[in-house]
């Protein structure tokens, strides 16, 4: 004799088979996350997803020169004598990573996942600032290519 709650209790399993499959795949869907960069100035912290990557492949030239204007950056108060500590993940320093300055080279390319700098010298002309607001950028690649990019707008905090 079938009992009266068996197809109760046979439809809530199902139920709850199907929340669970619908999670899974709603999941499967989300995009994977970047890894983050990290700046920070005395004891405040900004990280971000890079403003440019593409899942560790190359990124296309122009896509990098879009990216370097660094539009969608975070600003980061920089006091002039403070030091400024840049960190990246292990993934990405395993690839080496270098910092730019409005685009252009600031350091050599390291595979340490943190460098510091003076803060002075994001807004020294010696070094290509200009004003009281800099772009710097992590650039990820090996040298030959590149394969991410994050970008911080460094604000002069006087």
């Amino acid at each position: 004799m079938t009992s009266p709650r068996f197809p109760a209790n046979r439809r809530r399993a199902l139920a709850a088979l199907g929340a669970v499959s619908a999670g899974l795949l709603a999941l499967s869907a989300c995009d994977k996350p970047t890894p983050l960069a990290t700046v920070t100035v005395g004891k405040q912290s900004a990280n971000a997803e890079a403003n440019c990557y593409n899942d560790g492949d190359e990124l296309k030239s122009s896509d990098l020169q879009s990216c370097l204007k660094g539009a969608d950056a975070k600003t980061v108060k920089v006091d002039p004598d403070a030091t400024v500590r840049f960190g990246v993940d292990p993934e990405v320093a395993d690839k080496g990573w270098t910092l730019l300055m409005n685009g252009q080279p600031l350091t050599d390319a390291s595979k340490k996942t943190y460098r510091t700098v003076p803060g002075s010298v994001f807004f020294n002309q010696q070094y290509g600032a200009k004003g009281s607001t800099t772009v710097v950028s992590i650039l990820e690649g090996d040298g030959t290519k590149a394969t991410g990019l994050w970008s911080f707008k460094m604000e002069k905090d006087a």
